[in-house]
């Protein structure tokens, strides 16, 4: 399961960027995940509880929010925004086909929150 590494990565990349007091006060973790990013939403929250459990007692207490990011494209033919549906990548505008994602691919920890 890649998302034990996933959550891994996640805790160094946040003790990287605070301070040990600091991330004692981490309450919580918001990631956003898109659609094609190959992440189950539900096996990070699993990993998650796994690697605090095993690796992080200190952050049992934090939570992990998840939001998933639908896919979306950008259509040259007509230089539209669409969303995707069912995986069909074609242009909701124009109907013209296009492999051009701008949203849907991510896996970015889009913000913490501290306790007080």
């Amino acid at each position: 399961m890649h998302e034990i590494s996933l959550v891994r990565n996640i805790f160094k990349t946040l003790e990287a960027e605070f301070t040990e007091d600091e991330l004692k006060r981490l309450k919580s973790i918001h990631l956003k995940v898109g659609l094609l990013s190959n992440v189950e939403p539900l096996l990070m929250q699993n990993a998650f509880g796994a690697v605090t459990a095993s690796d992080a007692p200190q952050h049992a207490q934090v939570k992990l929010e998840v939001e998933v990011v639908p896919v979306r494209i950008h259509c040259l033919a007509c230089q539209q925004e669409s969303g995707i549906e069912g995986y069909r990548f074609v242009c909701e505008h124009c109907g013209q086909p296009s492999n051009n994602i701008i949203q849907g691919l991510e896996l970015l920890i889009s913000h913490i929150e501290m306790n007080d």
